[in-house]
């Protein structure tokens, strides 16, 4: 993932556990102004053996999520680290809700387009009702383990947090 100019703001479409505004604040330690978009051409899945989403390129498909604005180049680099490996940061063109504009944000798309783990797709208010609540206790345990010298990968802290939850992470 690219480094970032610290001075630049930037915009960040999000579209699976990073709509719920409790998982934003603990990564960012604020929540940032947003706006309801959509992206287009892309299909959101849900993940076998993972509580969160992956959406890859799907023609005649779109992605409604929100554009989180204003964010900072150490936040971005926190939102890479959260993304971790699974994800690549990419650039995109979103519309927004409210008047149909258009803007430029970086999204994180699944890294693997062929995986045969991707399936259907992804309810948020279903992850709220059923997820939530467990996501928000291990993404605190992302941030604490992120200010260690030796820190984990967010996909180790994500499968060491399940298991000792209840011995294998959430089926969707």
């Amino acid at each position: 993932m690219g480094s970032s100019v610290g001075s630049e703001l930037h915009n960040v479409f999000v579209y699976g556990s990073l709509l719920a505004d409790d998982v934003v604040r603990v990564l960012l330690n604020r929540l940032p102004k947003s706006s309801v978009a959509v992206l287009h051409g892309h299909h959101r899945f849900s993940i076998k053996g993972r509580v969160y989403p992956a959406i890859l390129p799907v023609e005649n498909s779109k992605v409604t999520g929100k554009v989180l604005l204003g964010i900072t180049g150490p936040e971005l680099r926190i939102l890479d680290e959260f993304e971790d490996v699974e994800y690549r940061r990419s650039s995109v063109e979103v519309s927004l809700m409210e008047n149909s504009d258009k803007l430029q944000a970086y999204t994180y798309v699944w890294n693997n387009k062929n995986d045969p783990n991707l399936y259907g797709d992804w309810n948020f208010e279903e992850w709220k009702r059923v997820h939530m609540e467990d996501f928000i206790k291990m993404s605190n345990g992302f941030m604490e383990e992120l200010e260690l010298p030796e820190s984990k990968p967010r996909v180790a802290m994500y499968e060491s947090f399940y298991q000792q939850h209840d011995n294998n992470p959430p089926k969707c």
